[in-house]
């Protein structure tokens, strides 16, 4: 019989009590004892916890929930626990991450949308408030080890650079003692920005060498907790492996892909009436449920050109090949937990998406997604995408497969990620495995659960309380409900009954059975797209009791209630900080605008050598504008090479360095265009400052430019870009000065090749200053250079 917890568990850190008793003068007194020193532990028959959260997995996409990928991890962990078919997440990653690891709603902790698109309204800032802390710092201060591998998607787009501050951080504020990952919404699989806690580090081998960044995660990851057991044994565990796959870009190596060739050949429309029949043969859907019709904004497969089929096909070969090779990387998890003989022992989520399969890719797909993040995906013609379809899935694309795929992958279900009115975009197939505390393995639990019921979940499961204050601050109460009692009551009433949703003006409202809900904006429509005014959306309704899928709209039949769930709606985003409704995208991105933070004030920033691993909200913003890089460098005898500044990489961005020691300006447009100015003649040795200007057409976004060189002031070159990227370079790629981490943006260096061979004393980035003398005063530059930021 295990002794009674002595702790007071609900003030954190927990209250050290120090024991009363005899204190003597001399410590060899024979009365002089005192207690042995105790490590904090949880309470006893704390479970180890595995979180696992796939990216961008639509709940029709698993083998485990009737889709077309295999995800045989996913199988074996449901064949000895549970399949949830009615869990729920927010539509977006970054809301569901937050929601999840706090036990709040997304707009509760500040997350109405993604980081970047923060605003100073307080449930958009992407502020976790202090009142309410993290589950995995709630775990630590209760004596759990914790630990984050993977993706984290939660730090304020302000905090993002090399001097933090580090309080969203994982190993910041989070609460996990050890992170191995990336920071912001995604990364290249093959050539990833990582982090170890708070401190940039290299990928451990290259894509030639075999690396794959969700085979990293997983390395770490079962290293981690083999030494946590072999050093300490007594203390459980919380691991949140998050990682980055399966959201575009869709790499994974080809053996993987090539599983599925010829799989897809028949489109979308019959791969979503396949799930289906599947669905209902597994049980995972109840047998009455309908197939919802293919939504109208999506052609049907019969209707796609037949000359780009096979390049859609393909897109979907690699997609199931990525969720299978990352399925395969959680099975080592699994695997580790068994050879360490504590699988039984821990209570595993396998949350298959954080929201639903993305719609992001465009009709057509993409080969660098990044094109319709900047409104320019008319850059990939037909002809274009047939030419790239067997570099799919490699280091050499970017890529995102066709709508039409997005919406098959969420089957029986409407719409798809962002769309968080309807069950396409916010319901994601979970299992709990934990055979100590579950009953009746293999079945499926069908009680409405969302990503917010976790939290409280673990802590029941631990014995522990959910804390009243932590480091000081009174605590406001979770707002999730734990499902503890489904996992031995297949028919525990239903104790979460009301959630609402919202996402980019996409909302809904579940109360008891019944769903109200409005699609306000389509996924896909970014840069130029206007919705409609709110007030002009379409509600619809429906009775979950008998309309397991959303198919039988019965708002006409049932008007007062829609009108009900309606009004509660409005009284739940009133309460949850949902309102003021923000559809806007364009506007959000400028952070003067949106009422954000931003790192660079004014119109100029200095730079010196060795800085790098800025993100672009490190750095001030060159789009759309004209700008002139200047920077003073000693080149040595016999000349020099190599990056002077570099923002972006491969699939978008630009740069200026010494190639054959010539003076170059490079601009990379998606890495479909490259424009190239450079200089006639190599800077001679010796100090001396050169620099680039590009001079901004106007009139609009997304426009040219003349370019001209300059060495000490003296014209070297001059050139053209005829187009630029308007909204965004890169999601995971960086600044860097001296050097070029990540992927090249210009062919004429690669990595190894990119470090500045003479000496950078400093780079100064200008934007809209008309210099007409193209020459910074070097007494002059470091007080100006103060004064503009």
């Amino acid at each position: 019989m295990s002794s009674p917890d002595r702790h007071v568990r609900a003030m954190l850190p927990i209250p050290d009590r120090p024991a009363p008793g005899l204190t003597t003068y001399d410590a060899k007194d024979p009365d002089t004892s005192f207690a042995p020193i105790e490590p904090l532990l949880p309470p006893s028959g704390a479970p180890h916890v595995v979180v696992v959260l796939l990216d961008d997995v639509g709940f029709g996409a698993s083998s485990t929930f009737g889709g077309p990928c295999r995800t045989p991890t996913a199988d074996r962990l449901a064949t000895r626990g549970l399949r949830y078919n009615r869990f729920h997440t927010t539509a977006l990653c970054a809301p569901t991450r937050q929601a999840l690891l706090t036990g709040r709603n997304h707009h509760s902790v500040g997350m109405g949308s993604v980081t970047e698109a923060a605003t100073a309204a307080p449930g958009y800032t992407s502020l976790r408030p202090n009142t309410k802390a993290p589950l995995a710092m709630t775990l630590k201060l209760n004596g759990y080890s914790t630990a984050q591998f993977g993706k984290c998607h939660e730090v304020p787009a302000w905090q993002t650079s090399p001097m933090g501050p580090f309080d969203g951080w994982p190993t910041g504020g989070g609460g996990f003692e050890t992170f191995y990952g990336f920071i912001g919404g995604e990364n290249n699989q093959w050539e990833p920005s990582l982090y170890e806690g708070t401190t940039p580090v290299e990928p451990p081998a290259t894509p030639e060498q075999g690396y794959h960044l969700t085979e990293d995660l997983a390395d770490r990851a079962t290293g981690w907790m083999r030494q946590q057991k072999a050093l300490m044994p007594q203390r459980p565990f919380f691991v949140y492996f998050a990682p980055g796959a399966t959201h575009a870009p869709h790499h994974v190596p080809r053996e993987w892909a090539d599983r599925y060739r010829g799989e897809f050949d028949d489109g979308w429309d019959v791969a979503r009436e396949r799930t289906f029949a599947r669905q209902k043969a597994a049980g995972v859907i109840p047998p009455e449920a309908e197939l919802t019709d293919r939504c109208a904004e999506i052609p049907a497969w019969d209707d796609m050109p037949d000359e780009l089929k096979p390049v859609l096909a393909r897109q979907m070969e690699v997609y199931a090949g990525f969720l299978e090779h990352t399925d395969h990387q959680v099975g080592r998890l699994v695997d580790t937990l068994e050879d360490l003989g504590i699988l039984d022992d821990t209570l595993i989520f396998y949350i298959v998406g954080d929201n639903g399969a993305s719609a992001e890719g465009t009709i057509n797909g993409a080969f660098n997604e990044m094109a319709n993040f900047n409104g320019m995906a008319g850059l990939e013609t037909p002809e274009f995408l047939r030419s790239t379809m067997d570099e799919l899935g490699s280091p050499t694309s970017y890529n995102h497969y066709a709508v039409g795929w997005a919406s098959a992958m969420c089957t029986p279900f409407q719409w798809t990620k962002q769309v968080a009115s309807h069950w396409g975009g916010t319901r994601n197939g979970t299992v709990v495995h934990w055979p100590r505390g579950t009953a009746g393995p293999g079945g499926v639990r069908s009680q409405f659960t969302h990503v917010i019921d976790l939290a409280p979940t673990v802590l029941e499961a631990a014995g522990i309380p959910e804390p009243t204050t932590v480091n000081g601050v009174l605590q406001s109460p979770m707002e999730g409900t734990s499902m503890l009692d489904t996992f031995t009551e297949p028919d525990a009433p239903e104790r979460h009954d009301l959630q609402y949703f919202e996402m980019a003006g996409n909302r809904g409202i579940y109360h008891r059975g019944w769903s109200a809900v409005t699609k306000h904006r389509t996924p896909w429509l970014m840069v130029g797209h206007q919705p409609p005014p709110f007030d002009e959306d379409v509600w619809e309704l429906y009775d979950g009791h008998s309309d397991h899928s959303q198919a039988r709209d019965l708002a006409a039949e049932r008007p007062e209630v829609l009108a009900g769930l309606q009004r509660l709606w409005l009284i739940e985003a009133t309460k949850y900080g949902v309102l003021p409704l923000d559809d806007r995208l364009s506007e959000r991105i400028n952070p003067t605008l949106a009422g954000r933070p931003t790192l660079i004030q004014g119109d100029s920033q200095l730079f010196f050598p060795g800085m790098g691993r800025l993100s672009e909200n490190s750095v001030v913003n060159v789009k759309n504008r004209s700008y002139a890089v200047t920077a003073e460098v000693d080149v040595p005898a016999g000349g020099a090479r190599g990056v002077l500044i570099a923002q972006g990489g491969r699939f978008g961005g630009w740069a200026v360095y010494l190639h054959e020691g010539r003076l170059t300006f490079c601009y990379n447009v998606l890495g479909i265009r490259i424009f190239t100015t450079r200089a006639g003649d190599p800077v001679p040795a010796g100090v001396h400052q050169v620099r680039a200007e590009l001079a901004y057409d106007g009139g609009g976004l997304a426009k040219g430019g003349d370019v001209s060189l300059w060495v000490d002031g003296a014209a070297a070159g001059t050139g053209r870009v005829e187009m630029t990227q308007p909204m965004i370079f890169s999601a995971d790629e960086t600044t860097d000065i001296g050097r070029e981490e990540g992927t090249p943006v210009s062919p004429d260096y690669t990595g190894p090749t990119s470090r500045f061979t003479g000496r950078i004393h400093w780079v100064q980035l200008d934007v809209g200053k008309d210099d007409h003398d193209h020459y910074v005063d070097p007494e002059e530059r470091l007080r100006v250079a103060i004064a503009r930021q």
